[in-house]
Order: structure tokens, then C-alpha cells, then sequence
């Protein structure tokens, strides 16, 4: 897991393609929603061996639609030397990315991220995986990508709700990181300059913390809350979203346990709703227990002292039911 975390920015096609113009063994595997952009892409390219499309859904993240894509890569006889390029969401990084985790042992991929949650978190990184029973990436490994190529093209037909879900993803990441971008990014709104210093900061933990033995934790502030919350919600509630909820439920618990001074929880809260962002939780706090105890960070949290402050601590049953009720 030495390998750097490389984030490419570009606006065209042509720039992908002076990316891979020494490859020769290309499979694109690609959201169905998306089938245009990899169209584009593989026209552009002289390597491409296979398009293959999938219906990229949280109840389709399985292990048998990553099997079938390693299926597809044997039946088209890739080798060793072959690139798997992910075209769509953060869904499609993570099965493609964990499909060729597993093919041959692991070969080469790449991601083109076509929401913007998975610019500034799904797609860099190297964490890939599926779901299991209805738990978040219960399955997985740790395989890092050649390079996640970043531009903002692909962002323009995104409907409202992606937009509010990769955003809740990028407050997330400055209130571990960089308390003057989200000062900026609630005051101004999302601007590509903001999602790269997202990308640029998650990249950076990464690089000091590849296999989340320690620091890279950070960035599951919320996550552990909002994990529990997309299982209570059997997927109703997306993934960015539900971030957003957890982040507040972690300052609220972060107050509770004297970790961040009374205050926090209204500050984040005014903020992330005047962003058009949801801070209720439809859950309550026995629900969402009952589903942490699936959770892959064993009663670990990421709390707050303060914007900018992170904490990894552990937490008692009894205080987490004391302060979230």
C-alpha cells in the first residue's frame, strides 16, 4: 500500500486520454446512468477491450455483481497487465475498484468520478467493497487506484440530491481538516477549487495512513451514525445525506461527553441547513444502536472539540443512549 494517491484535474475527454495512451488493455466499467461520458471516453481511447455497464444501486452492491464483473474480465481473457477504468458514482469506484481487487490476485484500475461525493471521498482513497445483508461494505479490500481524474464537466446535470450529498461529504472533510475552506464552502457554496482542496486533504490522511491503523479514521466522522441510519432507512435515505444527520449527531455527542464546548451542535446545524442540507434523524437512538452493532469501527467515533479539531475516542453504550436520545 506504498503506492501515491494521484488526482488528475482536467475538463476533456482528450485529457483522460493522455492519461492512458500507453495502455492497451482497457475494460471500462461503467453506471448505466452515465453510459454517454463512457461512451466518450472509450472513443477517445485505443486500448479498450470491453464497456461493460451496471445498474450501480447500494441493493446491487453485492459480492455477486462484483464476481460477475471478474467473470466478464476472465471471459475476455484480461491479463495481468490490464486497466480497470470506473466510470460513475462512488457505488461503481467501489465494486469495480473491489472487482479487480480480486481478479488475478488485484489488477491496475483507475477512477473517473461522475458524482461529486465521489470526487471528494468515494473515489480516492482505495477503500473498495460491497455490502452485505443490507450493511455497509461489510466485504472488501484496501486496493489503490493508478489515479481518480477530477473534473467538473460531469457535474453539471446532477440533480439537487447529489449535489447535497457530495456536499455533506465535503463539510465533513473540513471540519476534520481545514476550518477556513468551510467557512468558505458554507458562505460560497461549492466551487471547484473547494473540490479539490476536499480531494486534496482526504488524499493526504490517506497518504499518511493508508490501512486506517490510526489518523485516516478521521474520516468517518458521522459515518458511524449515518451508516446505521441508511440501514434503518433500507437505502431511503442516501449516503450523503445520512453523513450529514451522523455529523451532527457526533457534535451533539461531542457536547455530551465534554469534548466541544456547549454551542457546536446549533452552530453545525444552522450551517448545514442554511446549505440545504437535512439535520433530523427519523430514527431514534435504540434503532440506530441495534444497527451500529454491525459497524465495522467496534463503538469507535469520530467527535468534534471544535471546527477543524477532530477526536477518535471510544464510546459506552449508556453515553452514546445518555447524549443522542
Amino acid at each position: 500500500m506504498s503506492k501515491d494517491i494521484v488526482i488528475r484535474r482536467g475538463e476533456e475527454v482528450e485529457d483522460v486520454a493522455r492519461l492512458l495512451s500507453s495502455e492497451r488493455e482497457i475494460y471500462i466499467i461503467h453506471d448505466n446512468n452515465v453510459a454517454p461520458v463512457a461512451r466518450s471516453v472509450a472513443g477517445a481511447l485505443c486500448g479498450v477491450k470491453a464497456v461493460i455497464g451496471i445498474d450501480a444501486s447500494e441493493s446491487l452492491k453485492t459480492m455477486e455483481t462484483a464476481v460477475g464483473l471478474t467473470e466478464r474480465l476472465l471471459e475476455g481473457n484480461a491479463s495481468r497487465g490490464t486497466l480497470v477504468l470506473a466510470i460513475g458514482g462512488g457505488i461503481t469506484t467501489d465494486i469495480a475498484g473491489f472487482a479487480a481487487s480480486m481478479y488475478k490476485r488485484g489488477i491496475r484500475y483507475a477512477n473517473i468520478p461522475t458524482t461529486l461525493l465521489a470526487q471528494v471521498d468515494a473515489a480516492i482513497g482505495g477503500k473498495t467493497g460491497v455490502n452485505l445483508h443490507g450493511y455497509k461494505n461489510m466485504l472488501g479490500a484496501f486496493h489503490m487506484p493508478e489515479f481518480t481524474f477530477l473534473t467538473s464537466s460531469v457535474l453539471e446535470t446532477l440533480p439537487p440530491v447529489e449535489l447535497r450529498c457530495g456536499l455533506a461529504e465535503m463539510l465533513k472533510t473540513f471540519l476534520i481538516g481545514d476550518a477556513e475552506a468551510y467557512e468558505k464552502c458554507i458562505s460560497g457554496g461549492i466551487t471547484n477549487d473547494l473540490i479539490f482542496r476536499a480531494a486534496s486533504i482526504k488524499a493526504e490522511i490517506v497518504a499518511r495512513d493508508p490501512l486506517e491503523h490510526g489518523v485516516r479514521a478521521v474520516l468517518n466522522l458521522g459515518h458511524t451514525f449515518a451508516h446505521a441510519i441508511e440501514h434503518c432507512s433500507g437505502g431511503a435515505i442516501p449516503h450523503g445525506e445520512a453523513v450529514g444527520i451522523g455529523i451532527i449527531l457526533a457534535a451533539k455527542l461531542s457536547e455530551g461527553l465534554g469534548l466541544a464546548q456547549t454551542g457546536l451542535t446549533e452552530r453545525l446545524k444552522a450551517d448545514f441547513e442554511s446549505a440545504g442540507l437535512r439535520t433530523d434523524c427519523p430514527f431514534g437512538i435504540e434503532d440506530l444502536a441495534q444497527a451500529m452493532k454491525k459497524d465495522k469501527k467496534d463503538g469507535k467515533f469520530v467527535l468534534l472539540k471544535g471546527i477543524g479539531q477532530p477526536v477518535i475516542t471510544t464510546v459506552s453504550q449508556d453515553d452514546l443512549r445518555k447524549y443522542t436520545k
